[in-house]
């Protein structure tokens, strides 16, 4: 009796040993490839820097400010296709101090899109864990080709960034999958603050939502529109420029300076639409008149500005205003200054049509 219970331990150990021999021997290896080889939307033009947003170097009267601003990798993503059925990154960002109102996904993260029947929906996070981290962003898939789009941090330099897959499966870039080009030039909200993670600010929405190739140009705190950023902006090739720079300079700035910076854009654009965006209304202003006062004052000078452009002669000229970009229930912000995602969401809803019906006017679509 004893004998047999010995004998049978020993067929359950070896069985075991089998079974577990056979999962690790099944185990996929990921294989990790350099992201620089893939397609890179929400690109102005080319920079020494792969993951920079303007090559600084050649704006010295930028503000530092604005140069370091620069680096962030907002409203960038590489584009790809894989038959793998999990997807993962290594990928490394700098020492900078968490953000008080952004998430680590948001800030340092990274965010998966795969298209599935013909639209853009969200697969998984990268999140970071130190410096360099590595994640497996989404696992168990099919084995089907897969178009992907891969949101880079928001709010810090991307130093490298390579994409891992199942050893055996492909990764091929992909061409770019959006049409015409939209820079959008503004603040921290254009920039990305308070978005939970980085394909929720709302350039990245309206990119998903209209297939155009929109450009974040978010400055965080720092788009007060100088006659150096105005440079700038006017350099680059676009279609139509939308400038929802009004929350970061003061009422008078924005006096002394809007119609300046339209009319340098103007001059290399003669064509371009030109679309000018009110201020969100502040939800801190719900209590605090400081800010409800301030707000308004600046949205009152950029209209003014606007009025005044078109007095003068100027076309192809738009003003957004703001009394719906955010809805009117207090629950769209995450300090009262900056969107969450629910008030990106509703900022693209708003803003998405408007200016699309803009732009088809343009034969932009």
């Amino acid at each position: 009796m004893k004998k047999n219970h010995f004998f049978s331990k020993l067929l359950f150990i070896a069985f075991l040993v089998i079974t577990l021999s056979n999962v690790y021997a099944q185990k996929i290896n990921t294989v990790f490839h350099n992201a620089d080889n893939l397609f890179l939307y929400g690109k102005t033009k080319p920079t020494a820097t792969r993951y920079h947003r303007i090559d600084t170097a050649t704006y010295n009267d930028l503000p530092n400010a604005v140069k370091k601003l620069l680096t962030h990798s907002a409203g960038m993503a590489v584009v790809f296709k894989t038959n793998s059925k999990s997807i993962s990154a290594k990928w490394c960002v700098t020492n900078a101090k968490a953000a008080n109102n952004l998430t680590p996904i948001a800030q340092k993260g990274l965010d998966l899109y795969i298209k599935t029947n013909g639209k853009w929906e969200f697969a998984g996070v990268g999140r970071p864990s130190n410096v360099c981290s590595e994640y497996n962003i989404v696992k168990n898939m099919d084995n089907g080709e897969k178009e992907c789009m891969l949101f880079l941090p928001l709010y810090d330099e991307l130093k490298s960034l390579e994409i891992g897959i199942d050893e055996g499966s492909t990764i091929t870039s992909l061409d770019n999958p959006f049409r015409k080009r939209i820079l959008i030039y503004g603040s921290s909200i254009v920039h990305g603050a308070s978005a939970g993670r980085p394909g929720m600010a709302y350039p990245a929405i309206l990119a998903r939502k209209t297939g155009l190739y929109f450009m974040n140009l978010g400055i965080s705190g720092n788009a007060k529109m100088e006659k150096a950023a105005a440079r700038m902006v006017s350099e680059i090739t676009a279609d139509a420029f939308v400038l929802d720079c009004v929350p970061n300079p003061t009422p008078q700035q924005i006096k002394e300076r809007a119609e300046y910076f339209v009319k340098t854009v103007r001059e290399k654009h003669p064509k371009a639409p030109i679309i000018l965006v009110q201020s969100i209304i502040r939800e801190q202003g719900n209590f605090d008149l400081e800010v409800r006062e301030r707000v308004k004052k600046q949205n009152e000078e950029i209209t003014a500005a606007f009025n005044r452009l078109k007095a003068a002669g100027m076309k192809d000229i738009y003003l957004i205003t703001a009394e719906k970009l955010l809805g009117n229930d207090g629950d769209s912000s995450t300090d009262g200054t900056h969107p969450n995602d629910l008030g990106f969401y509703r900022m693209a809803e708003e803003l998405g049509p408007q200016i699309t019906k803009i732009l088809s006017s343009y034969n932009i679509h």
